[in-house]
């Protein structure tokens, strides 16, 4: 196979579409990758634009993510410890050198530069080679509904409230007006393989296909779509997925999963055969450095295979 500067292509949300683009990094290159991640769950908070997703790839790709999953390795919480003795409720955790890097990209928002444009100065400061592109430079904002405590953001329904409660509601709210960048765009459209990762199809993958023009960009990508399923084991490995997945009335398997992308698919990367979709079946735990590369060698040589 001829190789091309950012050939391949990942649809992310939070850890697990994370840490396949890391494992793709490291045994394709990251001059390879684009990443295209999901900022439905971005939150203005603390006078900072915080957007969790696409900063969880960074961290993940520049290897300073903490061990605990998020944030910076080593960070100290000096602001957070001081707003919370000035009276204020800190439901919201943010390092104090994770604060700074949210405070740059604000103050690079606030004098018009675009949202693709400041992760990248961002990225390009910690040395990441990869590209990782939110889904729109416009807002869109993922909201919940929920029995006990009604409409709230993302961020306060998976975190202020512990993501608690049975999903009733779910809306990708400002989807409809939001614009597809043309890096977006161009990055689908000069795609080799495009890979759906390990992700909450309905909370990370689905605000992505809500913008406008990137489900279209998708089924008519020259490119095989090929998703990996965040089901291992019949379970969900982090986060409340299967919560959401019962909201969307699909089974919590990689059949599932299958089902909520349909005909974007070319096929799937799961633990267990998917009977109507061409399946490499494998498992799917990424919780080293060895089994991300593994799990991410094995996905690309199948999706390379799929596009002939």
């Amino acid at each position: 196979m001829a190789v091309s500067d950012h050939d391949i292509v990942i649809l992310s949300g939070g850890t697990g579409g994370a840490k396949l683009a890391r494992g793709i990094a490291d045994v394709a290159g990251p001059e390879r990758l684009s990443v295209i991640v999901n900022t439905g769950d971005d939150i203005e908070i603390y006078g900072a634009h915080v957007s969790p997703d696409p900063d969880l790839v960074s961290f993940w790709l520049a290897d300073t993510i903490d061990d605990r999953g998020w944030g910076l390795r080593g960070d100290s919480f000096a602001v957070m410890d001081a707003l919370r003795e000035l009276g204020l409720e800190v439901w919201f955790n943010l390092g104090d050198r994770d604060l700074a890097w949210c405070l740059e990209r604000s103050r690079m928002l606030a004098e018009g530069v675009s949202s693709t444009a400041a992760l990248a100065r961002l990225n390009e400061a910690i040395g990441v080679g990869a590209r990782v592109l939110p889904m729109s430079d416009d807002p869109v904002r993922t909201w919940v509904r929920t029995g006990s405590a009604g409409w709230c953001a993302f961020q306060e329904f998976m975190i202020r409230d512990r993501a608690e409660g049975l999903i009733e509601g779910l809306e990708y709210r400002g989807a409809e007006q939001a614009r597809t960048s043309t890096e977006v765009l161009a990055a689908i459209a000069g795609a080799r393989v495009i890979l759906i990762g390990p992700s909450n199809p309905l909370a990370s993958i689905a605000p992505i296909l809500a913008v406008p023009g990137i489900h279209e960009a998708l089924r008519t990508a020259g490119a095989p779509v090929v998703a990996v399923s965040p089901i291992v084991g019949g379970e969900v490995l982090k986060g409340p997925t299967a919560s959401f997945m019962a909201f969307g009335a699909l089974e919590c398997s990689a059949d599932g999963v299958a089902d909520f992308y349909g005909e974007l698919l070319a096929g799937i990367v799961a633990d267990e055969d998917v009977a109507r979709l061409t399946t490499l079946q494998t498992d799917t735990r990424m919780d080293d450095a060895g089994s991300r590369a593994r799990v991410a060698e094995q996905t690309l040589s199948f999706a390379e295979a799929l596009a002939g």
